[in-house]
């Protein structure tokens, strides 16, 4: 099979064969790695969780509230892509802030702040790949953690996550 001048066959030069499968090997995991980064060892579909959480943005004006109404439910965004994730709802609530103030008589006044404006809680639900670092898009999904809401047609940008509920995990096509 192999030649008196190292070739395969009298064709093939078996330090090139050799070159060339660890060339194809390296292309096939490369592959593997980056353009299919949702594949799992076992050969099955990739598993994601299903979460459910709430994000309240305080001191919104009433015409932004009224306005985001008419585009609930929405798809999630981040960095022009649509994410596997949705507003589902939206609640408000009357902002109640007040100022206490003592005069130099011992007189109290209590001054309202940001009279009229609204606190937002927005419900959304999105499905994980990783229930762990729990990322939707660029951000992760934690209570306590600064949060922005994001779709094609609102954006609010300082909220904090309240309340988080991970499902169990489901396989998906």
């Amino acid at each position: 099979m192999i030649d008196e001048k190292g070739r395969l066959f009298g064709k093939i030069n078996i330090v090139d064969l050799l070159v060339l499968l660890v060339v194809v090997i390296g292309v096939v995991v490369v592959a593997v790695k980056f353009v299919l980064p949702n594949t799992t060892a076992g050969g099955g579909g990739s598993s994601k969780t299903h979460l459910t959480y709430q994000v309240l943005v305080e001191n919104v004006r009433p015409e932004v509230y009224e306005n985001v109404q008419k585009y609930i439910p929405s798809t999630l965004m981040a960095a022009g892509e649509m994410l596997d994730g949705q507003v589902v709802a939206v609640t408000a609530e009357p902002r109640e802030q007040q100022v206490n103030m003592s005069t130099s008589g011992g007189t109290a006044l209590v001054i309202p702040v940001n009279q009229g404006n609204l606190n937002l809680t927005f419900t959304i639900e999105c499905n994980v790949v990783n229930p762990i670092t729990s990322e939707i898009g660029t951000q992760e999904v934690r209570v306590g953690k600064n949060h922005i809401v994001k779709t094609d047609k609102i954006e609010l940008g300082s909220g904090v996550i309240i309340d988080c509920e991970w499902g169990t995990d489901s396989e998906t096509e």
